[in-house]
């Protein structure tokens, strides 16, 4: 089994990141996993994509992931990107960052789940020069929905990636967001 994420995001969201700490969480827990950036010469803002894969056995291609299970997005107004659903698997899985309002095409056979990842960021304060960062909240998302990596492996990683109070802020914003997040109909 090799399960693959695609995650979409702003440069300064913390995308490459979230895809890092979500390989290193498979780790933690005995299985292998890869994560790869993929980006340009980007700024903050711009759109940045990064990828992860998690399995239970060695994995022996590194590339981009075209045919994702689950594709993960950060910023919802990249939705209005349409490569952004580009290549995924007929039951796959899309979790957004989104405050509900978001009103979403009918996808069949496909599952979109939702979390406010962006009021949680803010009511933690964590903010990085004005912007909400989102990462480690929709990595809570993922934990809840994928249901391969336990939210403890993930609150782990994070508090093992920030020490002290950053840490526990990031980690409790996982949490939040492992509650809190909900299937769209």
């Amino acid at each position: 089994m090799i399960y693959e994420i695609r995650f979409h995001g702003r440069g300064g969201q913390g995308v490459v990141t979230a895809a890092t700490l979500l390989a290193e969480a498979a780790v933690f827990e005995g299985l292998w996993s890869q994560a790869i950036p993929f980006f340009g010469a980007e700024r903050r803002g711009a759109p940045v994509v990064a990828f992860t894969r998690i399995s239970n056995k060695p994995i022996r291609i590194y590339s981009q992931i075209y045919n994702p299970d689950a594709i993960v997005v950060l910023d919802e107004k990249l939705l209005q990107l349409r490569s952004i659903l580009q290549g995924l698997k007929s039951n796959g899985i899309i979790v957004v960052n989104s405050s509900e309002k978001l009103k979403f095409p009918k996808i069949p056979s496909q599952r979109i789940f939702t979390v406010n990842a962006t009021s949680i960021a803010l009511k933690l304060g964590l903010v990085v020069a004005g912007w909400p960062v989102v990462n480690t909240a929709m990595l809570g998302a993922i934990a809840r929905v994928l249901n391969i990596i336990s939210i403890e492996s993930i609150e782990e990683c994070i508090r093992r990636k920030w020490r002290g109070e950053m840490g526990e802020k990031n980690s409790l914003a996982a949490r939040l967001a492992y509650e809190n997040i909900r299937e769209r109909d």
